[in-house]
């Protein structure tokens, strides 16, 4: 990590503290960092339980950097668009549980970001919005599957169509936030289900994250047939075997 990274991390105990670093553009995506993201999420290691990801300053992320943004050719559009969706998919499905801290911005991309994390928190401070509309240009990051997932397609389209912003009360209600806390609490918040899910079997853990968003992809024959197969992959593992046993002998003590 060096003092100029526009994404910076740490390890403690398992749990990987990942935090955007542009906080004078109120953590704005550039190509630069979501290049950094992805050299981050290439590199995971085994000793890595959980991910708490968030933004430095008081804004997780309002989206792309308009003051970098570029006419391109159409094609060139299409392999931009696509470098996002490669690198929201690795952490989506990069098979480590991510706990997200939002608060401030979570505009556009910076939404097309939070909904890469399987839990969400949002402070107070937090709010919503998917502004394309008004710059007469459409989500390229991934919205229109994984938000459009969260909160179903036709609140997305009247997010777009209107500009209306969400507020953490709203965004709660719609599902882009799981818990909700006051302003600066997020992340103590997140290091206790980060605690809490590190203590999970890994195998468990990669099972929830790498499945359940793929089967709801499935038709539902394919989608139960699927369920099956990974149900067999983790509770034959020795260590779920291990966790079982334990359990029973305590509920016959």
């Amino acid at each position: 990590m060096t003092d100029n990274a526009l994404v910076t991390w740490s390890l403690d105990n398992g749990i990987a503290n990942v935090r955007l670093n542009r906080p004078a553009k109120h953590n704005a995506i550039n190509d630069s960092l979501i290049l950094e993201l992805e050299q981050l999420f290439d590199a995971l290691t085994d000793d890595i339980r959980v991910i708490v990801l968030t933004g430095e300053g008081d804004n997780f992320c309002a989206g792309l950097d308009l003051a970098e943004h570029q006419a391109r050719e159409p094609f060139e559009v299409v392999k931009h668009s696509r470098m996002w969706h490669r690198v929201f998919s690795k952490m989506e499905q990069c098979g480590v549980p991510i706990v997200a801290v939002l608060k401030g911005a979570v505009i556009g991309g910076g939404l097309e970001l939070a909904a890469t994390a399987h839990v969400r928190i949002a402070e107070d401070s937090t709010y919503f919005r998917l502004p394309e509309g008004r710059h007469g240009i459409f989500v390229g990051g991934g919205a229109s599957v994984r938000v459009a997932r969260i909160i179903s397609p036709g609140r997305m389209a009247d997010m777009m169509l209107t500009g209306r912003t969400l507020d953490a009360d709203e965004g709660e209600r719609q599902g882009l936030a799981h818990y909700r806390v006051a302003v600066g609490e997020g992340e103590a918040k997140a290091q206790e289900l980060a605690e809490s899910i590190a203590q999970n079997s890994a195998i468990s853990n990669w099972a929830m994250v790498t499945a359940i968003s793929r089967i709801a992809n499935m038709a539902s024959d394919d989608g139960l047939f699927t369920e099956a197969l990974v149900a067999g992959m983790t509770q034959t593992s020795p260590e779920v075997q291990a966790r079982i046993g334990q359990f029973l002998n305590r509920k016959k003590s």
